[in-house]
């Protein structure tokens, strides 16, 4: 019987970090994305790559709009990946840098080796691990 509630606390766990994560959206500021890269003379990243993992070679421009990274069908990067939380990560602009968010995953997102406890700004270059799925961004 304690295995049970065990395992019931465990599963409204879960379900709580995804119904959390997915009302605490924000939307990032129109107009900023394009104006950003001219700024920087074309070393604002453009694009955003999987590296390494089932979508290995999957690309997706960056417009300034946030990218949602999960295992819902509604993610932008949609993840076939058992270590993966429904609304895992997301990505957003703010001014002219790009930041990762974790989206109360279980097993978390980590910018390079640290674990994305805050927004962390993303430098060109550095991988986001997400499981088994590696993404960078790149100009």
């Amino acid at each position: 019987m304690a295995l049970l509630w065990l395992f019931v606390l465990a599963a409204l766990r879960v379900v709580r970090s995804d119904i959390y994560a997915a009302s605490g959206m924000r939307v990032a500021m129109p107009g900023f994305g394009k104006r950003a890269q001219k700024q920087r003379g074309g070393k604002a990243p453009r694009q955003m790559v999987v590296t390494h993992g089932a979508l290995a070679g999957t690309r997706i421009s960056l417009d300034g709009r946030p990218i949602m990274i999960g295992r819902a069908d509604d993610s932008t990067l949609v993840l076939d990946d058992d270590y993966a939380s429904t609304r895992h990560a997301r990505l957003v602009m703010r001014g002219t840098d790009w930041y990762v968010e974790d989206l109360g995953s279980t097993n978390g997102t980590y910018l390079d080796r640290a674990k994305v406890t805050a927004p962390l700004r993303v430098p060109l270059g550095v991988p986001i691990r997400i499981g088994k799925t590696v993404i960078e961004l790149r100009s």
